[in-house]
């Protein structure tokens, strides 16, 4: 703030934040110096703004999101949206199976890869697809057993389209985690949002082409869409700039090792996710996995504020390792103020919201989003340890928490499911990311010490 004094305090002016004239205190100057310092801080630290834009990303997301299940809720009765929501919750789930978790290694390696980042990423996108359509046709072989639900898949045209939604979403996974280690996050909030108003603008399109399958068709040539776009930009702009900047790179090191590891991470942290659906409709029908899956749309917005914030915690930590801890702290920090105010938010809102989609929504799903809301907070510490021992490459840790979060929530959600219903769900997934995010917190000065 520059001050200048003319012989006593009544003479100071400010031209800081409101470049205000008037002598101090000006009152103005206050909120105008704190907004001046918020987009100083955003401009000058790729940490904190680089995250802002991801999660900015997956808000607009999420809305758009919520208008594609609130139309299809309108369009569409329970059953036909609990089927819908399933279906892609199995693409997600082979999606996983089938990307290797390559997209958060290249969000990884590739701040460093150079000249090298073009071979990288296709090798990526060629491995991924290729295992993915793999896993999703075997899947569709063994519907019959192991969900007999989801038989309508087997069509041919419907088929075709779940083959597409699989592999389609495994690309749009790897292109993110691109775009986010080329710190080009405005280009994952770009691609993102014409996803969302795609798919929504193709929904009502299947309306009246598919009027009781429309979901998943609207949804697999969406993402196609995206595809093309995006990767345009990725290989004719992005990519040549980065190996120009970076051409003396050498190849990433430890790039197999440390993918393998963190690929069982993701795999139980995909099945931990996608998993919850397919168990609702199993033991709760399709009616009551609708409502579960509008509330779990709606909450999941949170987990992905904490999951955009330590991606781009990997990615400054790829560029200067020695700032990982204090780097660290600060997301934490941050984040707790921003998901905390969000839960509240979602708890005190959740029957209006669940209510545009229907009253059934509301009053059987009001509980579980508030439950499901709360978890996001326990959520982002053990996100943020997840994230601090990739960065280190301690992958042991990783896979551990991983799987005690996987274990818990199964064996809690089928505890709780038989006497409380979709309700069980969302107390087993509070329950089970409390109970390994507050160890964790009472020992983050060993595995975060303060500085460096």
């Amino acid at each position: 703030m520059a001050v200048t004094t003319a012989g006593s305090t009544a003479g100071r002016t400010t031209t800081a934040g409101c470049g205000c004239p008037l002598p101090l205190p000006c009152q103005c100057s206050y909120p105008a110096l704190l907004r001046a310092r918020l987009r100083a801080a955003l401009a000058t630290e790729p940490l904190l703004r680089n995250g802002h834009v991801l999660t900015a990303s997956s808000l607009l997301t999420a809305g758009l999101g919520g208008l594609f299940w609130l139309l299809a809720s309108a369009w569409y009765g329970p059953a036909a949206v609990g089927r819908g929501y399933a279906a892609l919750a199995a693409a997600a789930l082979l999606s996983g199976i089938g990307q290797f978790n390559l997209g958060d290694v290249l969000m990884r390696f590739v701040p460093t890869a150079g000249r090298h980042t073009r071979r990288l990423l296709l090798r990526c996108y060629a491995v991924s697809s290729a295992a993915t359509v793999l896993a999703a046709g075997a899947f569709l072989l063994l519907v019959p057993v192991l969900a007999p639900e989801l038989g309508f898949l087997r069509a041919p045209l419907t088929a075709a389209a779940f083959l597409a939604a699989a592999a389609g979403y495994t690309l749009f996974v790897l292109q993110d985690g691109a775009l986010t280690g080329l710190r080009r996050p405005g280009w994952v909030l770009g691609e993102n949002a014409l996803f969302a108003v795609a798919k929504t603008a193709l929904l009502g399109a299947c309306v009246l082409l598919l009027p009781g399958s429309g979901i998943l068709p609207a949804w697999s040539v969406a993402l196609l869409i995206s595809l093309l776009v995006t990767n345009a930009y990725l290989f004719r702009r992005a990519v040549p700039a980065h190996a120009r900047a970076g051409r003396e790179a050498d190849p990433p090191v430890g790039l197999v090792r440390y993918a393998a590891a963190d690929y069982l991470g993701a795999l139980l942290r995909t099945a931990s996710y996608s998993v919850l659906p397919l168990l609702v409709l199993g033991r709760l029908g399709a009616e009551q996995n609708a409502y579960f899956s509008l509330a779990w749309v709606i909450a999941y917005t949170l987990q992905l504020a904490a999951l955009n914030m330590g991606s781009s915690l990997i990615v400054e930590a790829a560029h200067a390792p020695e700032q990982l801890a204090a780097q660290a702290r600060r997301v934490l920090r941050h984040s707790a103020l921003l998901i905390g105010a969000g839960a509240v938010v979602l708890a005190v809102a959740a029957p209006w919201m669940l209510s545009l989609f229907g009253p059934g929504y509301a009053e059987h799903g009001t509980t579980a989003l508030r439950l499901l809301a709360l978890a996001a907070l326990p959520n982002l510490v053990l996100g943020l340890a997840v994230d601090v021992c990739r960065a280190r490459r301690a992958m042991r840790p990783v896979v551990a928490l991983q799987a005690a979060l996987l274990g818990l929530v199964l064996l809690l959600a089928l505890l709780l499911i038989p006497p409380l219903g979709i309700t069980g769900v969302g107390l087993a997934w509070l329950i089970a990311e409390s109970a390994l995010a507050l160890p964790l917190l009472a020992t983050l000065g060993r595995w975060l010490p303060k500085g460096r």
